[in-house]
């Protein structure tokens, strides 16, 4: 078996039919034609051969059968697996090497892939492509399903049939053409979409679905680091574990121990990131006492499935996300502030959320450049719905958001402290940090029912207490894709700076520049 690359010697061959044709009828034509005409009529026949080119002999996954011979198929990779070794079964001191994937060309058909082969054929291929590329799959051996076999290992698929790709007879190129109509694919899940558990679902059922193998739509809350790790055999391995959340359960963790999964997942963007999981295998995990989820070789991930279902979860994600409450839920699993020892300048802080994926914590010394606490009220608090946090108007009997738990039950709304602060150092300047509920009615020393009767020129003196003073800030910073700056910052503590404090932490901070 031979890679291929998006040049198709069959394509040069159509227009070398061409290009005999019009010359035989240029020199057996006695009439006089002008050169536009010609012109016109060789640009028709490299667009019929073009044509010819894009569907010469193309099946689609449905008319597969194990009869077709010299089979060439068009789509676009949504699944794959790592590359795995065993002894031959003739010679158990030679390794025989394979990985499997899975190709769509319909919304309606999709099919599984297996390669065989050397070690050095089977890396190469396997390197080649990954999951959301488009491939052309030549003479591959088509085959029916054994689910008693290697195929109850594989996603399920409508079709009957499965792929092999051999070393001598296959060939497999990556294509860049003719793609457009295959890219929409990788956001259908695989799966109806509706058929899916919610992680309420999951939790309230708990060990119940312990080795079940069910469909989860969620959205990615935090993406973790990938751990990289040798077994006692000297195999290597790698592990990630994501956090997913929905409108009912504030985190709940999805493992992959696949290096082929954690590099579709390790890309995405939380917060902005909804996730169709097919066949996820659920267990319970004994140390954290709950459920979590695992990517297996039967799972297929769908990004941002284009369905009314991730829909409605995507926007109630974004205005989550926008109204700050996802940073009060994270504020359950932030450390304690007085193990937070690391001081960072904002132009560190910068520097740092600029190369870290993660969310990080550290300790701050600046000034408070921007305080607005005598603005108008609706800019210092916000209004949210008790059960979901999504952000409503006091006004409204029931939660705006079409998936709140609540559902048409009467609003039960909270109103709290919800302000942009900027925080200044010597380096620069860590704009729109938010200051939000409990710890900024721990920080201006009041509660909101207390802030409300204050007159305009209590609340000016008390702006005053904090802005352009050098504080102590304890910070949490997230990278985020939507700011300017590609991150955000939320304070976890701030207080008035004791000078000496300040002095030994930047005398320390010069001597490590």
């Amino acid at each position: 078996m031979m890679l291929l690359f998006p040049t198709t010697l069959k394509a040069a061959s159509v227009f070398s039919r061409v290009r005999r044709y019009l010359q035989r009828r240029e020199k057996s034509n006695k009439t006089f034609r002008d050169k536009t005409t010609w012109a016109g009529e060789r640009q028709r026949f490299i667009i019929h051969g073009a044509h010819q080119m894009a569907s010469q002999s193309y099946i689609s996954i449905s008319e597969l059968h194990p009869n077709l011979s010299h089979a060439k198929v068009f789509g676009v990779i949504i699944g794959k697996t790592d590359v795995r070794s065993f002894p031959d079964r003739k010679n158990i001191e030679i390794e025989r090497f394979t990985f499997g994937f899975t190709i769509r060309d319909s919304a309606e058909f999709f099919i599984n892939v297996s390669a065989w082969g050397g070690e050095a054929f089977i890396s190469g291929l396997a390197d080649s492509f990954s999951i959301g590329d488009c491939v052309i799959i030549e003479n591959p051996l088509v085959s029916t399903k054994d689910p008693e076999k290697g195929d109850k290992f594989c996603p399920a698929t409508p079709s009957h049939y499965r792929l092999l790709l051999t070393e001598t007879h296959s060939q497999v190129s990556v294509c860049g053409d003719g793609v457009e109509r295959l890219l929409p694919l990788l956001h259908l899940p695989v799966k109806d979409s509706r058929d899916f558990y919610s992680l309420a679902d999951i939790v309230a059922n708990g060990q119940q679905l312990d080795g079940a193998v069910i469909n989860v739509l969620a959205a990615v809350k935090l993406i973790g680091e990938t751990k990289q790790f040798v077994t006692s055999d000297g195999r290597r391995g790698q592990r990630l574990e994501l956090k997913l959340f929905d409108d009912s359960v504030s985190s709940f963790p999805l493992i992959s121990w696949d290096r082929e999964a954690i590099q579709l997942l390790q890309n995405l963007v939380p917060r902005e990131t909804v996730l169709f999981v097919a066949d996820t295998k659920m267990s319970f995990d004994s140390f954290r006492g709950s459920m979590v989820a695992t990517v297996s070789s039967k799972t297929i991930i769908t990004v941002n499935p284009d369905t009314r279902e991730a829909s409605l979860l995507f926007s109630y994600v974004k205005d989550l996300s926008e109204s700050g409450a996802l940073d009060q839920d994270e504020a359950l699993e932030d450390p304690p502030v007085a193990s937070i020892t690391a001081v960072f300048t904002v132009k560190q802080l910068k520097e740092k959320a600029r190369e870290n994926a993660e969310p990080f914590f550290s300790l701050a010394y600046g000034f408070v450049s921007k305080l607005d606490l005598d603005s108008s009220v609706s800019k210092v608090f916000r209004t949210r719905c008790a059960r979901c946090r999504f952000l409503v108007q006091q006004e409204l009997q029931h939660c705006s958001n079409p998936l709140c738990p609540g559902g048409e039950r009467p609003l039960t709304a909270c109103t709290a402290f919800d302000l942009l602060v900027d925080v200044t150092d010597h380096t620069g300047t860590l704009q729109a940090c938010s200051l939000r509920g409990p710890v900024a009615e721990q920080t201006l020393g009041c509660t909101t029912e207390e802030f409300v009767s204050l007159t305009d020129g209590q609340r000016t003196a008390l702006k005053w207490r904090f802005l352009l003073e050098r504080c102590k800030i304890y910070l949490k910073i997230l990278p985020c894709a939507r700011m300017k700056s590609g991150m955000r910052g939320t304070i976890l503590a701030c207080s008035l700076a004791d000078p000496g404090e300040v002095k030994q932490s930047m005398s320390a901070l010069l001597q490590e520049q």
